[in-house]
Order: structure tokens, then C-alpha cells, then sequence
């Protein structure tokens, strides 16, 4: 059995300084806390979107409020040829050398059961599922060089079923393919964690309850007291709740964390 090391400073262990972070979906609503937590704790950091006027903006005010240290490039993971530049960029930055790879991409729309088409099925699958499979697989490479680690965001509602008394209207109601995609990732987080352990790589899951989107929390506010209600913690999440898991996950504060899927749900799936 080898000593142990001497005894690090927690500070030290959630620093991140000379590490290099790609974080897909780093300007969506949940996805700019992450990627605000990765420069807070040093990290050079690549944003990857397709929503490139979006991003621009997001990158403007992280610069300004945070680090310089934070690029976009446009990337669309549901088309192999866009990974595979983003892939090139990456590689030209960073020198094939990536510590963090984050997968929170993620683009789908409001569908019943009942609404939902073959064509959203498929295209809520291969963003939310598919994606991450395909960013995963493509930067594997990258990651073997740092001993570096996955996360991945889930949802709550990968394993329990959103409450159909919640949802008033189609505007607002849950699709049956976000769920069963966020399952898939979540097991697809479980299998790396055990089949890349041989190259030191970690890999976890973080899955979100209700965080609903600002114009929800305007245009329903009825809608939003329902899913605060739902929570034990009797409130709705907002972005800087996931701000701790990130932190622990991507440092090495988490270094004996793998092949978990950490609920940041207010206890939304404890009853």
C-alpha cells in the first residue's frame, strides 16, 4: 500500500489553474454557471454552441466580469463533420491536451405524447443522446493525455416521471423523450466511468430538477409555485445551485467521484 501524499489545501484541490475545460452548451441558461465556475477556478475554457450570436454575448460579458482566458467556436453535435472541427480547434488550442469535457448541449421542443412526432422523437434523441455520445467518442483521445474527466447533465426526470397535474399546457409540458434520452446518459455515464477507469479517466452525471427557464418564471408564475411545491427545499433551482457540483466534479476535489449521477433537484425525487 503506498503513503499517503501529503495532505492538500481544499483550495488547492478546487484550483484548476493550467487546466483546459470544453464545455458544450457553456451559453445556455444552465451552461453560463458552469462555465463561469470553470474561469472563477482558473480553467482556460472553449464554449462550443450553435448559437453563435448567443454565445458571442456570453463570451463578451465573461471576459469582462471574470477571465480572458474563454474562446467560442460554433459546434453542432448532432453532425459529426461539426465535432470533428470543433475537434480541430480544440486540438490547435489546447494541443490535444483536455482535462474537462462538459456535455450540456441540448435543444428540443415542448411536446405531449400525444404531439410529439417521429421527426422531434428522433431529433431530441440525437442531440441529447447521440450528442454526447458522439463529443465523448471524439474527444476520448484528448482526454487519455490529461487523465482527465466527463460530466455530463442528466435530469431528474431520467429516473422518476414528471407529474402530469403540473403541466397546464403543451406551452410547458415535458416531452416523453427528454426523459428517456437523459436516462441513456446517464447509464451511457455509468459505462464510461467503468470502461475508461483503465486510462485514469473519470466520468459523472449531473442531473438538475426544476430549473425553469426566466420567460417561464414571467409569463407562469402559477406553473413555477406548482414545481417549488414539488421540491422539498419549497423553491425552484437557478443556475448558481449547480455551481458546487461542477466545482467538485471538474477538480480535484472530486478525485475519488466517478460513475455517479449527483441529483441537484431541491429533493425532487426523494418522495
Amino acid at each position: 500500500m503506498k503513503k499517503n501524499k501529503k495532505q492538500k489545501t481544499l483550495k488547492s484541490l478546487l484550483s484548476m489553474k493550467n487546466k483546459n475545460a470544453l464545455i458544450i452548451g457553456g451559453a445556455g441558461y444552465l451552461g453560463e454557471a458552469m462555465s463561469e465556475t470553470l474561469l472563477e477556478l482558473g480553467s482556460n475554457l472553449i464554449i462550443a454552441s450553435r448559437d453563435i450570436k448567443k454565445s458571442e454575448k456570453i463570451i463578451k460579458k465573461l471576459k469582462k466580469k471574470i477571465s480572458k482566458k474563454v474562446i467560442f467556436y460554433p459546434v453542432d453535435i448532432t453532425n459529426k463533420d461539426s465535432v470533428l472541427k470543433l475537434k480541430k480547434f480544440v486540438n490547435k488550442r489546447f494541443k490535444k491536451n483536455l482535462d474537462v469535457l462538459i456535455n450540456c448541449g441540448w435543444s428540443g421542443k415542448k411536446n405531449t405524447f400525444e404531439s410529439i412526432s417521429d421527426q422531434d422523437w428522433q431529433y431530441d434523441i440525437d442531440t441529447c443522446l447521440t450528442g454526447v455520445f458522439n463529443c465523448i467518442k471524439t474527444f476520448l483521445p484528448f482526454l487519455k493525455r490529461r487523465r482527465g474527466n466527463i460530466i455530463n447533465i442528466g435530469s431528474a426526470y431520467s429516473h422518476v416521471a414528471p407529474d402530469y397535474r403540473m403541466y397546464d399546457s403543451p406551452k410547458y409540458s415535458n416531452p416523453p423523450s427528454y426523459g428517456s434520452a437523459k436516462a441513456g446518459v446517464v447509464q451511457l455515464t455509468k459505462y464510461c466511468a467503468s470502461f475508461f477507469s483503465k486510462y485514469k479517466i473519470r466520468s459523472n452525471c449531473i442531473s438538475p430538477g426544476a430549473y425553469p427557464f426566466p420567460k417561464t418564471i414571467k409569463e407562469n408564475p402559477k406553473f413555477v409555485k406548482r414545481l417549488a411545491e414539488k421540491c422539498p427545499a419549497n423553491r425552484i433551482g437557478y443556475p448558481e445551485d449547480l455551481k458546487g457540483a461542477i466545482a467538485l466534479l471538474c477538480s480535484d476535489a472530486g478525485s475519488f467521484i466517478t460513475g455517479q449521477n449527483i441529483l441537484v433537484d431541491g429533493g425532487w425525487s426523494v418522495w
